[in-house]
């Protein structure tokens, strides 16, 4: 054992630092559904930037210091309270932020949201492999604009609230409204649970077609 270390001391202690920096300074996430369409596709990978929010012990979750607060839109990357699967949604409220959804249209704090129609596309429903008219809609909130899908011919959770975001509690939703497991079913998360921020898209390739790299979506800022 020690002649191997002493052989591969240099590949060891890149290895080692390799694990400090992606779990104490900046990750990547692939996207494995569809549930952040239109503006991540299956097959995107994203940076997250782990110092956003909080400093963590390298290798744990123990907190430091907190470096910065999470704020209505950002595309975060967090562990779901419900059962630990890492997760990417957009916040949509913070602690003590009233909330609703009214017919799919979000209501924070008694102000509604407004939604432009951008265009009708053909959406998998799922992953059943059928497909369904989807509607892209810009929506416009107190914290800015960013395109969403909902799918009105699928069942989905379109009313809710008006509920009080807990302190030190997040709401989540997937900007692929009628096809996300976000708050409405996982429920509120925490600010522990956070992992980082997602900045920008890395890389992408067409996984659920021809796996041929999407050049277009190479370092694509997140709106």
């Amino acid at each position: 054992m020690k002649n191997f270390i002493r052989a591969n001391k240099g590949f060891i202690l890149f290895m080692l630092l390799f694990g400090v920096f992606r779990t104490a300074v900046a990750d990547w996430n692939p996207i494995p559904s569809g549930s952040m369409r239109p503006n991540l596709l299956e097959g995107d990978v994203v940076l997250v930037n782990r110092l956003a929010f909080d400093l963590k012990v390298p290798l744990g979750d123990v907190v430091v210091a907190r470096l910065g607060d999470p704020a209505r839109g950002d595309i975060v990357t967090f562990k779901s309270p419900k059962d630990g699967t890492r997760l990417i949604k957009r916040i949509v409220a913070l602690p003590g932020d009233v909330v609703e959804m009214r017919d799919e249209r979000l209501v924070i704090n008694g102000r509604e949201s407004g939604y432009d129609l951008i265009g009708a596309v053909s959406e998998e429903i799922g992953s059943s492999g059928k497909t369904t008219t989807a509607l892209q809609l810009r929506e416009t909130t107190a914290s800015g604009q960013h395109p969403i899908l909902v799918m009105p011919q699928v069942e989905a959770a379109r009313n809710f609230g008006p509920v009080t975001v807990p302190q030190g509690q997040f709401m989540m939703l997937g900007d692929n409204r009628d096809n996300s497991a976000d708050s409405r079913y996982i429920g509120f998360v925490p600010r522990a649970l956070l992992v980082g921020r997602a900045e920008r898209i890395l890389v992408s390739a067409d996984i659920k077609g021809n796996w041929m790299p999407r050049g277009s979506r190479f370092l694509k800022p997140l709106e």
